[in-house]
């Protein structure tokens, strides 16, 4: 209750937690990837005016005003919550006007360990979802070669912010083939993804790690008979556009929402989640040096893109011109002009942060970089 009532009255950031505590995390001689130390560093000085500024001027009052330059990491929680805004916007613009599903392709504990020690096996993640998916669709109807649209988006995060690598995919409930413009598919049999999934992903691991794998690979086939985990159930309001827009945020959401954070004291982070298994509220207290631990290991590689588009999202297919589209282009120009962060400031606050105190709008006097420019990618909001 008490932990309750503060987090009324007080506001608990990851960059304040950073701020804190960075210096002494890297004394302790942790092997950092490179992007950990940038996307951190910048988090830490996003909305710093020494890194750069715009000058805004008002003719009227002759008031002035500094906007200082974001960072733009989707590390940041501020800059983050703008990028996952835009890319909700982006994905909800690319997808067809049908009913969609959401699946959610998770692998067990026992390989965990293999993608985080190499990276790179994300991909396999990657590729052995989306070759399952495009198999089964294709042996339908050998001729008409069905093709559907999804997207994929990796999450190396479980609830309680450790280690869990696992894809959320966003899929067409229909598919277009070489004959057939528009064919429904509203039976998607998840236990025969499961194993059909098991075997692409162990296979392909196979041929990535080599003969090493094969005892491990034997001995996951005879643990997991029904195959590995595959969410597809059908979603109970999938025609409704609210729901494919929560699926669609859902899907590149940020490991930790601030919002989940209870308590910050200087040395301890208490936050919470909702446990997956039973949906209880679980409260944990963890030191500021482990929550950084577990929170800057989902800080993805540089270049690593953690969505993509397969099927009819990754290309045009021959039908692409006689399908309609979720959102028309009308709407996808107007919702463009909104991206700018003063119509984002109107839309969510409803404050204008260029309407000065005497009623005037003010205007763009000048851009300040410094001379010597951080080794940080700053650029302006």
């Amino acid at each position: 209750m008490v932990i309750i009532m503060i987090r009324k009255f007080f506001t608990f950031t990851i960059k304040q937690i950073l701020s804190d505590h960075w210096t002494h995390f890297l004394s302790l001689g942790f092997k950092l990837r490179p992007a950990i130390i940038k996307n951190v560093e910048k988090v830490i000085h996003c909305g710093d005016p020494a890194l750069g500024y715009a000058l805004y001027f008002c003719s009227d009052c002759g008031k002035v005003k500094h906007v200082p330059f974001r960072c733009k990491s989707r590390f940041c929680n501020t800059c983050g919550a703008t990028y996952v805004s835009e890319r909700a916007k982006n994905i909800s613009c690319k997808l067809i006007n049908c009913n969609h599903r959401h699946l959610v392709f998770t692998i067990p504990t026992e390989l965990r360990k293999f993608f985080r020690k190499d990276r790179s096996l994300l991909n396999i993640l990657f590729k052995a979802s989306s070759q399952t998916l495009l198999a089964w669709f294709h042996k339908l109807n050998k001729s008409e070669h069905f093709t559907p649209g999804f997207i994929s988006t990796l999450h190396t995060f479980g609830r309680d912010l450790k280690w869990n690598p696992h894809i959320h995919l966003i899929l067409t409930e229909g598919a277009s083939g070489n004959h057939t413009v528009w064919r429904p598919i509203k039976h998607i049999p998840y236990e025969m993804l499961r194993r059909r999934f098991q075997t692409t992903l162990l296979n392909l691991l196979h041929q990535k790690l080599g003969s090493s794998f094969y005892t491990l690979k034997s001995q996951l086939f005879d643990t997991y008979k029904k195959g590995f985990y595959v969410y597809a159930k059908k979603e109970k309001h999938s025609i409704v556009k609210n729901s494919i827009d929560y699926i669609v945020r859902y899907t590149v959401k940020p490991a930790m929402a601030q919002s989940r954070i209870l308590n910050y004291d200087g040395t301890f982070v208490t936050f919470y989640y909702d446990r997956h298994e039973d949906g209880e509220r679980i409260v944990e207290k963890i030191s500021a040096i482990d929550f950084i631990k577990r929170l800057i290991v989902h800080i993805p590689d540089e270049q690593f893109k953690t969505v993509r588009y397969y099927g009819l999202y990754a290309k045009k297919h021959k039908h692409a011109s006689k399908l309609f589209l979720l959102v028309s282009k009308q709407k996808k120009k107007f919702l463009k002009s909104l991206s700018n962060w003063r119509s984002r400031l109107l839309l969510s606050f409803n404050i204008d942060p260029l309407l000065c105190a005497c009623g005037n709008t003010m205007e763009l006097l000048d851009i300040f970089i410094p001379e010597k420019s951080p080794p940080l990618d700053f650029l302006p909001s």
